[in-house]
């Protein structure tokens, strides 16, 4: 199992990491409790389909860490991959977050200044620190920490999500695409009788499209288009972008589109549905 430890100072950009890290597929715990830390990796090893875990650990909790490098080792004899993150501040920048977003900090109670609040924080979070990877993140935009981050633990670019979706515009639309391709204009199988009970996922109609090279060329160019700026989301952070192929019914032409470019997508993790053809299921 790939087990994150994410730490840091307050304010240090410690939720976006983890939310990151949620963004791409790992179980997602914030202010973890460290003595419950191997309780919570135990049950979630014994779920074969939970294989990353993040969790943040930071002083919300109050509990000491002189124990974590041990733990981190006990982990790693156990087979688990284990790596922590520690991400800190200037201390202006840190001033000025909490001025403008008028948050206390978690030992305010103790009847500290701010100042005060932050340097006994570092302080607390010393031992997590000295055995993990320091990030600095001073400087840096939220977009730029997730870069950092997903550079970091070398995740998967291909992890954002795409869904594909055929659909018939007779029908409407589906909510919230970021992308909707009309294919209305490629030939109709429907007004063929002997190919219109069949849909684009049938044999009789895949060989009609095969021999129409209009076709092919639109979905290549869709396929084009999407292969040359879906890097782009992926680098911007985004964790799904939903994209909609519609014709006239949503039986036909929209299926093998789809289809075509689920193959030529093949590289991210998919969802594709059809729309028209699951309402007839």
């Amino acid at each position: 199992m790939r087990i994150v430890l994410i730490s840091g100072v307050s304010g240090s950009g410690k939720s976006i990491a983890l939310k990151l890290l949620e963004d791409v597929g790992f179980v997602c715990v914030d202010n973890l409790p460290l003595p419950m830390v191997p309780d919570l990796i135990g049950r979630y090893a014994a779920d074969a389909g939970i294989t990353q875990i993040g969790v943040s650990v930071d002083i919300r909790s109050r509990f000491r860490l002189d124990d974590i490098a041990e733990l981190i080792e006990r982990l790693r004899r156990q087979g688990h991959r284990v790596d922590v993150l520690f991400l800190d501040t200037n201390d202006d920048v840190l001033l000025r977050r909490f001025s403008e977003t008028r948050r206390s900090h978690p030992l305010a109670a103790q009847q500290l200044t701010l100042m005060e609040s932050i340097r006994a924080e570092r302080e607390w979070l010393r031992p997590i620190r000295s055995i993990a990877y320091d990030l600095d993140t001073t400087r840096l935009t939220a977009p730029q920490l997730r870069q950092r981050v997903r550079t970091w633990l070398a995740l998967d670019e291909t992890r954002m999500l795409v869904s594909l979706t055929s659909f018939g515009f007779k029908h409407g639309a589906p909510n919230n695409l970021d992308f909707m391709f009309d294919v209305r204009s490629l030939p109709n199988p429907f007004y063929d009788p002997a190919l219109r009970p069949f849909t684009g996922l049938d044999q009789p109609i895949i060989d009609f499209f095969a021999t129409q090279p209009q076709v092919a060329e639109m979905a290549g160019d869709i396929g084009d288009f999407l292969c040359k700026w879906l890097p782009n989301m992926v680098a911007e952070g985004r964790s799904y972008v939903n994209i909609g192929i519609g014709c006239t019914g949503g039986q036909h032409r929209s299926v093998y589109v789809v289809e075509a470019l689920a193959r030529r997508l093949s590289g991210y993790a998919l969802l594709v549905r059809h729309s028209q053809l699951a309402q007839e299921d």
